[in-house]
């Protein structure tokens, strides 16, 4: 059994090592067109790498050929499925700005946007590249409302907008708990002036009040009573917009608690 076990294991290193000979062989090859098939015979077997780096190489020769569309589609494709995002975006975006007449131009867009998506952190991490991917996907929607990648295009935009706004809460959520109340009221109120659609806007509204009855109660004597009126304001508005919001209650006591605040400051 050891024996058979043995055999077959140093079969496969020598299948290996034969395979990688061969490819060394055609990536030194002077004709581009050994290259070339070789490329589209790693492509259709999804050897990426391989087919990636011959593609790589001949591009600059086939670049104004018959094969030079195929060539730069392909490449993209490779990086893409090696899970080199940044790089597959940028060859897609080559691709269309080098064949606009193409019928493979939608694709590569909205492949340009999804690529870029794909690259894009999550909501705890800058969101520099989830901006750049959105904007691109917005375009890719304006250009071909009737693509068959819209519905998918859609959702991606939706994902990627909440990651904005969570990132956005996230940031002056962050002030309120280091209890910095005043830099934590503005940055929700910055944050409900960028996202004013935002289903966060009810919490950013709560967290606003109790912040701002934190700033009142740590200020000096002459700005309290501006602040405790700032938090009465705040609660009215409030409950307009929320009537039967869960958090009722709790923005409450702290409406309560700047009334009789206000009302000894009165009396004072």
């Amino acid at each position: 059994m050891w024996k058979v076990v043995k055999i077959g294991f140093l079969l496969g290193i020598v299948a290996l090592v034969s395979t990688s000979c061969e490819f060394r062989k055609i990536e030194k090859s002077q004709d581009w067109r050994v290259k070339h098939e070789a490329g589209l015979k790693y492509y259709e077997e999804e050897e990426y790498y391989k087919a990636g780096v011959l593609f790589e190489q001949i591009l600059p020769i086939v670049r104004g050929l018959p094969e030079g569309e195929e060539v730069q589609f392909l490449l993209a494709y490779c990086n893409y499925y090696q899970g080199l995002n940044v790089l597959a975006a940028h060859y897609f975006k080559t691709f269309y700005e080098s064949y606009g007449r193409s019928s493979k131009v939608e694709e590569a867009r909205y492949m340009n946007a999804y690529a870029l998506y794909i690259d894009a952190p999550n909501s705890n991490l800058d969101q520099t590249s989830t901006m750049l991917a959105q904007e691109a996907m917005q375009n890719f929607i304006n250009r071909y409302p009737g693509s068959e990648y819209r519905a998918d295009a859609n959702d991606i935009l939706n994902e990627m907008q909440y990651r904005l706004e969570q990132k956005g809460f996230n940031n002056a959520f962050q002030y309120y708990k280091l209890k910095m109340w005043s830099a934590s009221v503005v940055a929700f109120q910055n944050f409900e002036y960028e996202f004013p659609d935002s289903k966060l806007i009810e919490q950013s509204q709560f967290y606003s009040i109790l912040a701002e009855f934190q700033y009142a109660e740590q200020s000096i004597s002459t700005k309290q009573q501006e602040r405790y009126r700032e938090v009465k304001a705040m609660y009215e508005k409030f409950i307009d917009q929320y009537p039967d919001s869960e958090l009722i209650k709790q923005v409450e006591k702290a409406y309560e608690k700047a009334l009789d605040k206000l009302q000894k400051i009165a009396i004072n």
